[in-house]
């Protein structure tokens, strides 16, 4: 069992990651890490882990764990997946890993340096939801694919809320555009050649919170919408000569609505629908990390894939401060 600490008593750790690796057949949580250690120990009474740690430096030096989770705030993952990495942990770090790619690269060094594992925590790339649509994009189901559309939208204005405070790394881009760009490339194994798009900003808080983006992958183009000040919605559609296939909870699975991947034919006279009851991704996550620890041979998010989508959303940034293209 590969044994999980814990970095912060953060809300996704709490409510999706802590309770999958617990879930998980291969990896346990062992310890829970907080400056407050009132609050480490209370994470850890509820989930029953029997080490509470009251920093972050005393559970990395402690030999109760072999790998960290970190759901910190995005402006300290870089940090804190180099820091755990010296000190011989392997790390699962929440997205986006950084808020630069070219800040990435001291991670894959430290990672190189101490030989442990070191992956961004995207579940969709663990899904049988996404691993459906790259098997039938690779079936050439829906013939040639020439776009696909997304879009990924939810609203929060609470000024409390990291994702509204700039210096954590707050804004839409780094939170849920990088899902429409990850799950394209994976799916379809092609990376962007260049950008358009536009990008408006919070006047009080500052950070972006609509972008409107269409992307050139060379054979097929990309056009996605994310937003943090819009009504929930979720969406992929990929659309090709022959058909075309629909993501019906392509981000949330199961807590945003069913998992189905319905593939329909070129008139629309025909559809299949892939149903998945319980894809659970965030524990295949888990499982598939732990495995990789151990030296199995897992298809994991790399730091390279994580650079190459970070780069992306990069030249998305930059864009928006232009008109015409922007190279990637």
């Amino acid at each position: 069992m590969l044994r999980f600490g814990i970095m912060s008593t953060a809300k996704i750790g709490q409510e999706l990651v802590v309770p999958a690796i617990q879930d998980a057949e291969n990896c346990v949580v062992t310890a829970i890490s907080s400056r407050d250690p009132a609050r480490a120990r209370s994470m850890a009474d509820r989930f029953s882990v029997p080490h509470a740690f009251g920093s972050y430096e005393e559970m990395l030096a402690s030999d109760t764990i072999d790998a960290v989770y970190i759901p910190l705030p995005t402006s300290q993952h870089v940090e804190w997946a180099i820091k755990a990495a010296d000190a011989g942990k392997h790390v699962l770090c929440e997205k986006p890993i950084a808020l630069k790619a070219s800040d990435i690269d001291a991670v894959i060094e430290a990672r190189d340096r101490n030989g442990v594992v070191v992956s961004e925590a995207y579940m969709v790339t663990y899904s049988p939801v996404w691993k459906k649509v790259r098997s039938l994009l690779a079936e050439k189901a829906i013939g040639q694919l020439r776009h696909v559309q997304g879009a990924f939208t939810y609203f929060n204005r609470d000024p409390d809320n990291m994702r509204n405070i700039p210096s954590l790394g707050g804004g839409g881009l780094p939170d849920i555009g990088v899902y429409p760009a990850i799950t394209t490339r994976f799916s379809t194994g092609k990376e962007p050649v260049r950008v358009q798009a536009t990008t408006d900003r919070d006047p009080v808080f500052g950070t972006d919170i609509y972008s409107s983006v269409k992307a050139d992958f060379g054979d097929f183009e990309l056009s996605f919408y994310i937003s943090t000040q819009l009504a929930n919605r979720q969406i992929m559609v990929f659309h090709g000569t022959e058909g075309f296939i629909e993501v019906k909870s392509p981000f949330n699975a199961d807590r945003w609505g069913a998992e189905e991947v319905e593939l329909s034919n070129q008139s629309h006279a025909r559809s299949e629908i892939f149903r998945f009851p319980d894809s659970r991704q965030y524990k295949l996550e888990a499982e598939a990390f732990a495995s990789a620890a151990k030296g199995g041979q897992n298809e994991l998010v790399s730091l390279e894939n994580s650079k190459a989508n970070q780069k992306f959303i990069d030249a998305i940034y930059r864009a928006s401060e232009r008109d015409g293209w922007e190279n990637i």
